[in-house]
């Protein structure tokens, strides 16, 4: 049988797509997103990357993106800065052409999936994936599969009220900006011993400390992987974080919590791929 899934990762500046066989990807390609183009443009400039990349030799394709899903219908509602990809059927548009199925979800949720079963989170029955880059997302596995609510929502801890803004505005890349700083630059101080940048990231690990209690006390998972670009830095502000766990009232729910940045390559096309793979029993996992 053939196993060879299409992971496609849409984000606002660029489109990756992959192959996956036997948990890795064999190939890949990326290219720009045209986010300011017509809707027809961009689906017809994803189906001909697809489609060079891949063929049609493939059992289905599965697809990250940011924003609301209607995950059933595969209909594409707010994506983050693609104004043009809104209530686009793109399940039916790609079934339609390749004949192959198709299933798409929030970036978050795909990082989850991905984790739970190619990465760090496959002896996990219940674990929670946070994407920290420019937002502040959260997929949630629970017994083993993705709870993703309504228009795949569930999760959006990064709007709850924090302080004087939102958790997305204290652990996510605007912690940074909002000190007129870029995160990767303040990563590459950092690591050449900056005591200034030290600082920054050992405020911004307290802040994500208490944005994780929030979680635990909600949902309680076993296992916590941290993705996205600024989980790159983990090693500095890792101490701050657990120090601010340490104050999570119920011990045992806190000592049996693992909490870890990912290190599996190519992630969010492994996880996307996985969407597909999670339907199909003897090609799953989990």
């Amino acid at each position: 049988m053939n196993k060879k899934v299409v992971g496609v990762d849409i984000g606002a500046t660029k489109t990756r797509i992959g192959i996956v066989l036997d948990a890795q990807v064999i190939r890949e390609t990326e290219f720009p997103t045209s986010s300011e183009a017509s809707k027809q443009q961009i689906l017809d400039e994803l189906t001909a990357g697809i489609e060079e990349l891949a063929g049609t030799d493939f059992i289905g394709i599965g697809i990250g993106v940011p924003g609301l899903i209607d995950e059933e219908n595969g209909i594409l509602f707010d994506l983050l800065n693609i104004p043009a990809l809104k209530e686009v059927r793109l399940k039916e548009h790609l079934e339609q052409h390749f004949g192959k199925p198709v299933r798409t979800t929030n970036d978050a949720n795909v990082f989850a999936v991905g984790e739970k079963m190619f990465g760090e989170g496959k002896n996990f029955r219940n674990l929670v994936g946070i994407t920290l880059g420019t937002g502040f997302g959260c997929g949630i596995i629970v017994h083993d599969r993705l709870y993703s609510g309504a228009f795949s929502s569930a999760g959006e801890f990064g709007n709850l009220q924090y302080l004087d803004k939102t958790i997305e505005d204290y652990c996510s890349g605007k912690f940074f900006q909002q000190r007129g700083m870029k995160g990767s630059d303040v990563f590459e101080q950092a690591k050449q011993g900056n005591e200034a940048a030290l600082e920054l990231f050992k405020e911004y690990g307290v802040h994500l400390g208490n944005a994780i209690k929030l979680i635990v006390n909600i949902l309680s998972p076993q296992a916590i992987l941290l993705g996205g670009s600024i989980s790159e830095a983990f090693e500095f502000f890792e101490e701050s974080m657990q120090d601010t766990m340490d104050s999570f009232p119920f011990k045992k729910v806190r000592e049996q919590l693992i909490i870890e940045s990912s290190n599996t390559p190519n992630i969010a096309l492994l996880g996307a791929a996985a969407l597909i793979l999670a339907d199909q029993p003897e090609l799953a996992n989990f």
